[in-house]
């Protein structure tokens, strides 16, 4: 399932915790983290790491975050919640990248050690942020949308949000890529539908409407992706390049149906798995890279079914 820099990361994390005095079992570390939401597999799929890690490390793992992506305040609620009990450690995936700052501060007066998954903050206060480089795998999915709409024409972009960086960085990295090598590409539209896939449908058949020539979307996360498919498919359009980020069953069903090209999938288990070996490492005074860069892969219906696709994916 990782790839051979996770493995040593784990096995670094492992010896760390050899070389550490013995804690006794009523001490057993514990690391609270703090998703974005917990509606898509995505997020499960990092729980799951997270749980692997703290198995083969023998701390403890706490895992929540808001029902839904929009929710700031209740994320922001979530993470007072766990400063409160002062845990060992903290990792958290921030939806608005600025508005948590001020407990992060908190925590790093506490001496408490936060690492930074899925989307980093706009502060320096994480020893690390485990994540995917979503310019470089937006900038991917660019290119593919390119090559399959012959070079021309008009595209949009569906975007789970504007706060966190894994919105910004996508946007972006998509936008900047597209703009620098594909000069006869226009963008006609940017919308966000706050990664639910009800309401990012609703966004698609409005933006499909308001442009009938339209060639192409891209649905920057799961739940944007998964609503960019339900509006083609509503307004009958099947005509319409569609390119997702994430996996999850839908747009896997969709990659093997023909609905969606292609889409970009991160390393779910491995984001969560890093970010606990990260705070067992910096709880023991090691450095920890501060950018841990878990992959990314390209898959459709051509490779979908290969073992280091496989190995990826989440349903």
């Amino acid at each position: 399932m990782f790839n051979r820099r996770t493995l040593l990361a784990a096995a670094s994390a492992m010896a760390i915790l050899g070389m550490a005095p013995a804690a006794s079992a009523q001490d057993t570390l514990d690391i609270a983290l703090i998703s974005k939401g917990f509606q898509h597999q995505f997020w499960q799929a990092v729980n799951q790491g997270a749980e692997q890690a703290a198995e083969e490390l023998g701390v403890n793992v706490t895992f929540e975050g808001p029902d839904n992506e929009s929710q700031v305040d209740r994320q922001i609620d979530m993470l007072a919640a766990a400063l409160a009990r002062e845990p060992d450690a903290i990792g958290f995936a921030a939806l608005d990248s600025q508005a948590a700052t001020p407990l992060l501060q908190q925590a790093q007066e506490a001496g408490i050690p936060v690492v930074a998954f899925d989307s980093g903050v706009e502060s320096d206060i994480p020893v690390a942020t485990a994540a995917t480089n979503n310019m470089a795998a937006a900038a991917l999915a660019a290119d593919h949308m390119a090559e399959l709409i012959g070079g021309e024409g008009q595209i949009a972009l569906v975007v789970h949000d504007q706060t966190s960086r894994t919105g910004i960085e996508r946007r972006d990295g998509f936008v900047n890529q597209i703009e620098a090598s594909y000069p006869d590409i226009e963008i006609v539209s940017i919308q966000y539908g706050g990664g639910d896939h009800l309401q990012s449908t609703e966004i698609t058949k409005s933006i499909l409407l308001a442009n009938p020539d339209l060639k192409g979307v891209f649905g920057a996360n799961e739940g944007s992706a998964i609503g960019v498919v339900n509006g083609v498919t509503e307004l009958g359009r099947d005509d319409i390049v569609v390119i997702g980020f994430d996996s999850g069953a839908a747009q896997i069903g969709a990659i093997r149906s023909g609905t969606m090209a292609g889409a970009i999938t991160q390393n779910p288990i491995g984001i969560g798995y890093e970010t606990v070996a990260a705070a067992v490492a910096a709880i023991n005074g090691e450095e920890v890279p501060e950018t841990i860069d878990t992959g990314f892969y390209w898959y459709d219906a051509s490779n979908i079914d290969d073992p280091e696709i496989q190995a990826v994916l989440y349903e």
